[in-house]
């Protein structure tokens, strides 16, 4: 098989001639194949794409990833629950096992998820519950602009808030307004804390949305599991009935998450186009479940559950807190759903063609919701956490690494166990990738299908988390000492030279990293900084976490306002080397995994004939040279698509939405010395100059155009 990216790298024809005494090259260039990669597959077609979502799933809930081992061990001090569907699903693809949210907690979890962008970057950070998602490029509408039909099921959450905008809270960011065609769910985030909309049992009735229309009524007794996963069946099988094109749903469940409510009664048996879960449609009896009394069903396995809570086995046991049957019954009855729809994908015939990933917003929580007399949802009753400390709004590996699969049969081995640290991010460069496409030059991540399917080489991603909540970690006693009721306040994690560097209340830019092998030490209690040998690293983290992200106004950080340190070269002569690229994408590409048609270094952009060549899409790279440390205004514009990147710092994205030869500005505070830029080009072929950048040193009457170096050779 073929790495679908690599697919760029084959069948050009290459026609060259030079352009004189400038030393560049044109390319005649034949049109790329349309196949793009895909037709070497044992699935030629782009695949369908089934995203599954959990809120609030911990890495040790699922049984393959960790609840199997303590039913292997027999103690019966230690309660355990099981997932046999996602245990099949894990068995037939790949379990990813260093796989992190974004954000330890739902909203900037969904945002980076969605968008392809780190916390570094995403406009949604920290608490900022119900903020618009940014009118830019999301796994919605690239798919869409990549030929799918697109649905977002259950919670969404980031369609806009008065707490975040001037628009007197007014919803920018519906689904429908980022790119899916159809949306059934709950579009505010609050919604999500409540699993009977009609109903409210413990917060309140909740507002059930179908595309823009509120549809909550005659929703009586719907558990919304079983709700969303009717309404996903339903949406699934109209497409692949239809069979036009392929589609790409979000399935997001807001289960386990929050009030813990039971469904009505067992999960239907058989499952797929006949059993399982179905959707009736009538007023009062949405789905076949809407029957029988809400808050009620507890699954067998756990109703009469006994444990030894006193490890004592002298004494006799005693039955599970309620709490915690609620919890695994929960757990349990989205393990029931992902059989019913993977039946569903099997008698629709379209399971050999289906991507399915199953996921997490962060790790588990101590939120129950349930009123005075339930016991606490403490995390640590099934050490849902796994073998690592830390929960929900946690950046310790248990709050933020979570229980991931990821099954296309044909394309992804059985039994695959995939070791390769990545993050929520990278699935959207993935799915552009199992598209034929590459992903968007603004995008943060990298394309998982050479870990997945074992072909072509895995590039190294960014793992980066940065969030902020006060409070403390739980007093576990699972958990190391140095972890046990832990000031949060801004936290960070870098991962690097397969190290995790961990920072913790942090007060300023010169707190050193936490630095941990979690390979060999899951419960972080050994940390490794004061060694010698890592001295350099300590620094490179340090230098390193300035260098990729943007600050945002509304997320301040004590971090904010240090100088972006400058690289230390080799000497330079000035130029910038260029690459010029052919095809026609919708959107300006990430030029990583394409292949140029013509190359060539040149002492001043603006003599590159851009309106002579004939190519599509040019990638500059080179360093701008700081002489004066100093708060620097830039400014740029371009007449067709473009994006800057200082280090890894989207400075100026003018893809998406971008109105041409618009000035933008963004203010910068650099160190001395040179700074690698990469100017990503759609070359319009009506200008010889495409585009404008400046800078000006605060305090300073004038700017100047930016002078770029490149290394000598």
């Amino acid at each position: 098989m073929i790495k679908p990216s690599n697919i760029f790298k084959m069948n050009k024809k290459q026609n060259r001639k030079h352009l004189g005494p400038s030393g560049l090259m044109v390319i005649i260039l034949c049109t790329l194949m349309p196949s793009l990669g895909l037709a070497q597959q044992k699935n030629p077609q782009k695949p369908n794409i089934l995203f599954i979502y959990t809120d609030d799933l911990g890495y040790g809930d699922i049984g393959v990833f960790f609840q199997n081992q303590r039913k292997e061990e027999g103690d019966k001090a230690k309660p355990w629950m099981s997932t046999p569907n996602l245990d099949k699903l894990a068995k037939s693809g790949a379990m990813l096992t260093q796989h992190y949210a974004a954000a330890p907690v739902c909203a900037p979890s969904r945002a980076s998820l969605l968008s392809g962008l780190s916390q570094g970057h995403a406009n949604v950070r920290n608490n900022q519950f119900d903020k618009a998602l940014a009118n830019n490029h999301t796994l919605g509408n690239v798919l869409q602009r990549a030929g799918y039909a697109t649905s977002v099921i259950g919670k969404w959450g980031l369609q806009g808030d008065r707490r975040w905008s001037y628009n007197n809270g007014e919803w920018t960011a519906r689904p429908t307004d980022r790119g899916f065609d159809y949306f059934y769910g709950y579009m505010q985030h609050r919604d999500g804390h409540e699993h009977y909309p009609n109903e409210g049992l413990y917060r309140g009735k909740k507002s059930v949305w179908e595309n823009n229309t509120e549809i909550k009524d005659g929703l009586d007794k719907c558990y919304t599991g079983d709700l969303w996963t009717a309404a996903a069946k339903r949406w699934i099988t109209s497409k692949a009935e239809n069979g036009s094109q392929p589609f790409f749903m979000f399935l997001s469940y807001d289960t386990p998450h929050a009030v813990l409510e039971l469904p009505t009664q067992a999960y239907p048996e058989g499952g797929g186009l006949k059993g399982g879960v179905q959707w009736v449609g009538k007023h009062g009896q949405m789905i076949n479940t809407a029957n029988g009394e809400p808050d009620s069903y507890f699954h067998p396995d756990y109703e009469h559950a006994t444990y030894d809570h006193d490890n004592d086995h002298k004494t006799a046991e005693i039955p599970w807190p309620e709490t915690f049957k609620r919890y695994a019954t929960s757990v349990r009855r989205i393990d029931d759903a992902i059989g019913d729809i993977m039946k569903l994908l099997k008698d629709l015939k379209i399971e050999d063609t289906t991507l399915v990933v199953f996921s997490s917003d962060n790790g588990p929580s101590k939120e129950s919701y349930l009123p005075e007399g339930f016991v606490e949802n403490t995390p640590d009753f099934f050490d849902s956490f796994g073998p690592f400390d830390g929960i929900k709004r946690d950046v310790l590996e248990g709050g933020i690494r979570v229980p991931t699969i990821a099954r296309w049969p044909g394309s992804i081995p059985e039994n695959k166990v995939v070791t390769t640290p990545n993050i929520s991010y990278d699935w959207l460069p993935t799915f552009t990738d199992a598209a034929g496409l590459p992903s968007p030059a603004n995008s943060d991540g990298v394309s998982l299908l050479p870990s997945l399917t074992g072909v072509g080489d895995q590039d190294q991603g960014l793992v980066y988390i940065e969030y902020f909540q006060r409070e403390k970690t739980p007093d576990y006693e699972e958990f190391s000492l140095q972890n046990r009721n832990r000031r949060r306040n801004e936290m960070q994690l870098i991962l690097m030279e397969d190290l995790i560097g961990l920072r913790y209340d942090i007060k300023s830019a010169n707190d050193d990293f936490e630095i941990y092998d979690v390979s060999k030490d899951t419960r972080q209690g050994k940390n490794l900084a004061s060694q010698d040998s890592l001295n350099h690293l300590q620094q490179m983290m340090k230098k390193r976490v300035l260098q990729i992200r943007m600050p945002d106004t509304s997320a301040v950080r004590p971090y904010d306002g240090e100088a972006i340190p400058a690289l230390r070269p080799q000497p330079r002569s000035k130029g910038l080397r260029w690459k010029s690229y052919g095809g026609n994408f919708p959107w300006l590409p990430k030029m990583d995994d394409l292949v140029n048609n013509g190359s060539g270094t040149v002492k001043n952009p603006s003599k590159i004939r851009y309106n002579k060549i004939n190519s599509d899409y040019f990638l500059l790279e080179g360093y701008i040279e700081i002489k004066t440390k100093g708060n620097y205004e830039l400014r740029f514009s371009s007449v067709d698509k473009a994006i800057v990147r200082v280090h890894d710092i989207t400075v100026f994205d003018a893809d998406y939405g971008y109105n041409p030869s618009a000035e933008m500005m963004e203010n910068m505070y650099f160190e001395e010395g040179f700074h690698p830029i990469r100017i990503y080009l759609k070359n319009s072929k009506k200008e010889r100059n495409p585009f404008i950048l400046s800078l000006k040193l605060e305090g300073s009457s004038s700017t100047a155009p930016v002078e770029f170096f490149v290394r000598d050779t």
